[in-house]
């Protein structure tokens, strides 16, 4: 990993590859903003992206391709069967994680839901460090339960600990003993926990999890689609693998779990997914899906394109260089943020630098959905669109009664190798000022409630005009500014 130092004496993070190709943005004025939220029922999933200036939303399938990526999808082969392609793509998931058997999906959750079908029963129960929104849906709808134990400091907005999407291994230990072996669908960690702040696991605390599991016969899972910044942590953070490269610390966790699955969506900056094994029983009971739901076992509904793609930026993975951008951006972008004062998850994590809504506008109860407001407030007066991670992706029960999130966040992605940082810094400025005027921010009520994933279609509407009061302060203190 590059080590440069400025004389200046300024810690700013520099960008390892060069821009060679550009796409034109534009910014809208805060009148058409506040139209567009309108239009989109104040839900930034539903903006259309030619109002957005600044698209932190996610870094799914937003990454920037390299060279080699975009020059690999050239070569490829359309074979409906038997692609060249394919057994490229194969290839390359063994040489990394070391197993031979894979499976091609078009995505993340088309993993999650092969491997619910096949996993989870009735009754059953699914233990994790924490929940994602879809992989819970699957196993829900499957008829199972979903257990989190996360260890405590995960749930701490701020904390020292390096390590916060660690799971808790006593309770993982007396959970199993409780609910009994055969009662357990299987253990799934998720690299860059996502819902509390792109928070890493170390390689210590999945290792202590694999013995519990081999103690009870207890099938181990990774969600590997946040993998690269998880390692990024692992590498500088955890001291018995500062010695270690990107490619040995990613096969000890690949050594350490039963299945593998991943959104190249994220894992790799192309499109696709795919869940890789050496466990022949498994593999043969997840295949059958797969011309089911995905297509053909040697395409599994992605374009041949992308999964050549796909296996360049697998290999561009194991590059230091090329997985530090993001978690040091986002590094930059939360000190810059805390310096001004705004509340802020910490230790920064990867995926995005997440506002914490809790504080930042404590004046908004849970039911008024703090984090959405927020999200919606900063796309208005900066067009800047990031996502609500806080109780509105959660769900109600089967009763109505909806549950409140742990936290309520809203995250600003930071796609790999997409913005420079004068746009970190105006995302930053625009936060700062909004933070200043935060008690001018309303909550939300929902008009149109779907039952599941909410956060993807529902819409809303405010709870109060306080959309219209944001544009008069901002317009009072920027004049004819965008």
């Amino acid at each position: 990993m590059s080590n440069v130092k400025f004389y200046s004496g300024e810690n700013i993070p520099l960008e390892m590859h060069k821009v060679r190709i550009v796409q034109k943005l534009n910014i809208m004025p805060i009148e058409r903003r506040l139209e567009a939220l309108k239009e989109a029922g104040f839900n930034n999933f539903l903006l259309k992206n030619r109002d957005v200036f600044m698209d932190m939303l996610t870094d799914s399938g937003v990454n920037a391709m390299s060279d080699k990526q975009m020059a690999a999808m050239m070569e490829a082969d359309d074979s409906y069967a038997g692609s060249e392609t394919f057994t490229k793509l194969e290839t390359k998931v063994g040489e990394i994680f070391g197993k031979t058997l894979y499976l091609p999906a078009h995505q993340g959750r088309a993993c999650e839901n092969i491997i619910a079908q096949t996993f989870v029963n009735p009754g059953s129960t699914a233990i994790m460090n924490y929940h994602f929104t879809t992989t819970r849906s699957h196993i829900v709808r499957n008829g199972g339960t979903v257990e989190e134990l996360l260890n405590e400091e995960g749930y701490q907005v701020n904390s020292e600990c390096l390590f916060k999407g660690n799971m808790d291994i006593p309770k993982l230990r007396a959970l199993i003993s409780e609910k009994g072996a055969e009662n357990i669908s299987f253990v799934r960690f998720e690299a860059g926990t996502n819902l509390i702040g792109g928070q890493p696991f170390s390689l210590a605390n999945l290792m202590e999890a694999r013995k519990v599991c081999d103690e009870f016969g207890v099938m181990l899972i990774l969600d590997a689609s946040l993998l690269a910044d998880n390692l990024y942590f692992i590498k500088v953070r955890e001291e018995q693998c500062q010695d270690m490269s990107i490619r040995e610390i990613t096969r000890a966790i690949a050594n350490q779990v039963d299945i593998i699955y991943f959104s190249a969506r994220k894992l790799g900056c192309a499109r696709g997914g795919g869940i890789c094994t050496n466990n022949e029983e498994h593999f043969v009971k997840m295949r059958e899906l797969v011309p089911l739901y995905e297509g053909f076992l040697t395409y599994g509904g992605m374009s041949v394109r992308e999964m050549e793609a796909m296996a360049v930026g697998l290999e561009e993975t194991m590059d230091e260089d090329m997985i530090n951008q993001g978690p040091q951006f986002i590094a930059y972008m939360t000190e810059e943020l805390q310096k001004k004062g705004v509340p802020v998850v910490t230790p920064a994590g990867g995926l995005g630098c997440h506002l914490n809504a809790m504080e930042f506008v404590k004046h908004i109860p849970q039911q008024d959905y703090p984090a959405g407001a927020l999200a919606a407030a900063l796309y208005l007066v900066s067009g800047v669109r990031g996502m609500e991670r806080g109780t509105m992706s959660e769900e109600r029960d089967d009763n109505g009664v909806e549950p409140f999130a742990d936290m309520e966040l809203l995250r600003l992605a930071m796609p790999r190798r997409v913005f420079t940082l004068s746009q970190v810094k105006y995302a930053v400025d625009r936060i700062a000022w909004l933070y200043e005027n935060r008690n001018l921010i309303g909550g939300l009520k929902f008009v149109e409630e779907p039952k599941i994933l909410r956060f993807f279609l529902g819409r809303l509407d405010t709870n109060s005009d306080w959309p219209t009061a944001l544009v008069q302060k901002f317009r009072s203190d920027f004049g004819d500014s965008l």
